[in-house]
């Protein structure tokens, strides 16, 4: 069985967008979600783009900053004080990765945590960890919704998680043991990946290697996450971590790339803008 993203995240939007209707009589407004775009990474474009996008279907106001690549830390934080202070504002987003000359650490910090919509600021961070109320970081947030979408029993289950990134393979690593599974974390250092991998019930893949997880790294009735947003050296395609042809027969479960776990991150962003907004209320 494939899950698609694309039509969960479809089916979630328009849930939201009904939600939404009401809140001008309400509140007197909808929520209001600033992204802040520094340079023009091809990549990072698209992704601002696929946000406006998603929050116009939801109704939620969006405001894309647009700073040259050139922009000094200091301007930036000062915007991002800016922001904090706004009461029309509701969530702001640093679509990463920033520049050299700029620290990604300080930007996240500097963002008020009430408005931090990626769920990376530290005290979100802890939160998370404490098992405290928190903003979840949108990625591992849309895999969870999508395992459940898929009737997927996590708890008790082997799961495997290959990546340890702040953005994706901790979190998600947390959630589905808060979820009750039972989670090995597999990164490049990792003896014996293969070894490990064939033991999962639920295979996470967020490492960013294309093909990097083949046939014989999984087991028969395995479900696989694929984070993955990479470039076939061969076809010049996107491609995800894992080998998906050679995969999808034996998975139970597979998410395809494209339109897998990507549309599920952003429909995750516009939850999470609305969730900002009602805590502020």
């Amino acid at each position: 069985m494939i899950i698609s993203g694309k039509e969960l995240s479809a089916k979630l939007k328009l849930e939201m967008a009904d939600e939404v209707k009401t809140f001008p009589a309400k509140y007197g407004r909808v929520p209001h979600l600033v992204v802040i775009l520094v340079g023009e990474d091809p990549g990072s474009v698209s992704y601002v783009t696929g946000k406006a996008k998603a929050s116009a279907e939801v109704g939620i106001r969006n405001t894309t900053i647009r700073k040259p690549e050139s922009v000094t830390e200091a301007e930036l934080l000062d915007i991002i004080a800016a922001l904090n202070l706004d009461d029309e504002v509701d969530g702001i987003l640093v679509q990463l990765p920033l520049p050299k000359h700029i620290d990604e650490d300080k930007v996240i910090a500097a963002i008020d945590k009430s408005k931090d919509v990626d769920g990376f600021h530290p005290l979100n961070v802890a939160a998370l960890w404490q098992k405290q109320p928190c903003t979840l970081p949108c990625t591992p947030k849309g895999i969870l919704k999508m395992l459940r979408a898929a009737g997927v029993e996590i708890a008790g289950k082997r799961a495997v998680v290959i990546g340890r990134s702040n953005i994706v393979g901790l979190p998600v690593s947390k959630l589905l043991l808060d979820a009750n599974a039972t989670v090995t974390m597999a990164h490049s250092r990792t003896r014996d990946l293969a070894e490990v991998t064939r033991g999962a019930e639920i295979l996470v893949v967020a490492i960013g290697r294309p093909k990097f997880v083949t046939a014989d790294m999984v087991s028969e009735g395995t479900v696989v996450i694929d984070v993955g947003v990479n470039r076939d050296p061969e076809t010049g395609k996107l491609c995800g971590d894992v080998d998906f042809a050679a995969i999808e027969p034996k998975a139970s479960v597979i998410t395809p790339v494209p339109g897998g776990v990507g549309p599920m991150t952003i429909c995750c962003l516009m939850e999470n803008t609305i969730e900002c907004f009602l805590n502020s209320r």
